[in-house]
């Protein structure tokens, strides 16, 4: 069997509309989709603010917790938030970060 390969090539007139275009149909987590899942491990996520990038250099750069955050709980401000009430503790911001600046700390009990 023959299988044709088509390649389209798209036009960038103006690359910073078109790149939002993109990103726009990407679908994104949304908070509390699940509810308040904050409940669900004893473990949370503490920033290091000594040692997050964003902090340190005071400039919009890294963001990596943020990026790859699966419940979006982790705000790209400088510094990162991370809102517990929805964080489920699955430490992905913690193997992301490139400084380690993230530990997984497990909360007492109230």
């Amino acid at each position: 069997m023959f299988y044709e390969r088509v390649i389209f090539v798209v036009s960038m007139t103006n690359s910073k509309k078109d790149y939002q275009k993109i990103l726009a149909s990407v679908q994104k987590p949304v908070i509390g989709e699940a509810g308040k899942t904050g409940t669900w491990s004893k473990l949370k996520p503490i920033i290091d603010l000594g040692k997050c990038i964003p902090v340190k250099s005071g400039k919009p750069s890294c963001f990596n917790c943020w990026l790859f955050c699966p419940e979006a709980v982790i705000t790209r401000t400088i510094p990162p938030r991370i809102d517990l009430e929805y964080c489920k503790g699955c430490g992905i911001c913690m193997e992301e970060c490139p400084v380690k600046a993230i530990k997984m700390v497990e909360e007492k009990s109230k």
